[in-house]
């Protein structure tokens, strides 16, 4: 299905924010059954002649980006950005090798999940896993990983978003997408569940401690106890968290109070937001401000962890890594460093095993981590300044999962 398709049968409602495409209640799982695993993300260019079909799909994407007009004007309107732009961005990719690293960290992600899942899950009860990797805006596109899902004799699947924290803008946008091609009879109707989010799991918020820690490494050992700490995350408009109660900006704050919760509030930290696009009003504070702001007032050392992200790509490598690097250094920051993506860290992997095992029932008694009751609203004091308390993340919780 391309993109102007796509936009043919698009249309808004609640499940973009919901997720319920699917039912996400666990899949009974039997001896024999070959479990596909989807682990769904953006893409990015491979090559600089990538880069305008890879924005022209993202621009064209109804989901990410609302536009008050559809069809022949949209798809004039984003051919005509992506052209214009991908000079600019070009210089970006180039900054960083020439490429996204996204896919081929995408690859080993997927690698090391299908290891990790046959090893713990799959000897048990006789099932087999196999993962796939769909790129929402490029290659491999959902389309290659159904073509060889089919091949593979796949019969059951498990929708796995490498988006910690829901938004209609990512996760919603790839399962929207999956959902019209089942119904178009594009794909097959296989039985099917999803992850919606874990952004409290607690092998994700030792993950990014662990990789903050390694920052803090690098820092001179008489400066780390004046480090100021910034997470940023991806910006989506303010309409999605206000008129369309999109939960994303709720998840990201329980990540970062969960992650200092852990490291025991050990070092000041701030929330703030990236890679603003269009003339829309975003989450704010953005990260350029953030890191400004904390420069003009005196702090020295600033290390900032792209904590909506679980790979490295244009957005640490570049905007975090090199471009903001400057900025900083010409506003008295003398020190900053940026935390490496989760990649394949080990409690990571964990994380996407334990996500995925819990949508799935085997028959059998089994401890694992399951997504129990939501935190209460009332303990989490990580919030934005524009805050509509629409959610918290569930709690996750080791459990003996019974047979249901």
């Amino acid at each position: 299905m391309d993109e102007r398709t796509f936009l043919k049968h698009y249309k808004y409602d609640d499940r973009l924010i919901t997720g319920k495409y699917y039912s996400g209640e666990p899949l009974k799982i039997e001896t024999g059954d070959k479990i596909g695993v989807v682990l769904m993300n953006l893409g990015g260019p491979e090559k600089i002649e990538d880069i305008e079909p890879f924005l022209y799909n993202l621009f064209m994407d109804p989901a990410i980006i609302d536009m008050p007009f559809g069809g022949v004007l949209r798809h004039w309107l984003s051919s005509f950005v992506s052209s214009k732009r991908s000079g600019k961005v070009a210089h970006d990719y180039n900054a960083i090798g020439g490429g996204s690293p996204i896919t081929r960290l995408t690859k080993e992600q997927a690698d090391n999940l299908e290891s990790q899942l046959n090893a713990f899950y799959g000897s048990e009860t006789g099932a087999e896993f196999k993962t796939y990797i769909a790129m929402r805006y490029w290659k491999p596109t959902t389309e290659d990983a159904v073509e060889q899902m089919k091949a593979d004799g796949v019969n059951k699947v498990v929708l796995l978003p490498l988006y910690p924290h829901y938004s209609k803008t990512t996760t919603g946008s790839s399962l929207v997408y999956w959902w019209l091609l089942e119904r178009e009879k594009e794909i097959p109707a296989w039985p099917t569940t999803y992850v919606h989010e874990y952004a409290a799991h607690p092998k994700f918020i030792q993950a990014i401690s662990s990789r903050i820690d390694e920052a803090i490494a690098r820092f001179p050992a008489d400066v780390r106890s004046e480090i100021q700490l910034v997470f940023s995350a991806h910006g989506t408009p303010l309409y999605e968290m206000k008129k369309r109660r999109d939960p994303y900006c709720c998840l990201i704050h329980s990540t970062v109070e969960q992650v200092m919760r852990y490291r025991e509030n050990d070092l000041p930290f701030h929330v703030s937001f990236q890679s603003k696009v269009g003339p829309a009003e975003w989450l704010t504070p953005s990260t350029q401000d953030k890191l400004i702001e904390l420069g003009k007032s005196g702090h020295e050392a600033v290390l900032v962890n792209p904590v909506a992200f679980v790979t490295d790509h244009i957005e640490t490598a570049y905007e975090l890594d090199i471009m903001l690097r400057e900025d900083v250094h010409n506003n008295g920051i003398e020190h900053y460093e940026v935390t490496q993506g989760l990649n394949s860290h080990t409690l990571f992997i964990e994380t996407l095993a334990e996500a995925v095992a819990a949508q799935l029932d085997f028959g059998s008694n089994m401890k694992r981590a399951v997504p129990s009751e939501k935190y209460d609203s009332a303990d989490r004091s990580c919030r934005c300044h524009q805050c509509e308390h629409i959610t918290e993340a569930h709690c996750w919780r080791e459990a003996e999962v019974e047979s249901v």
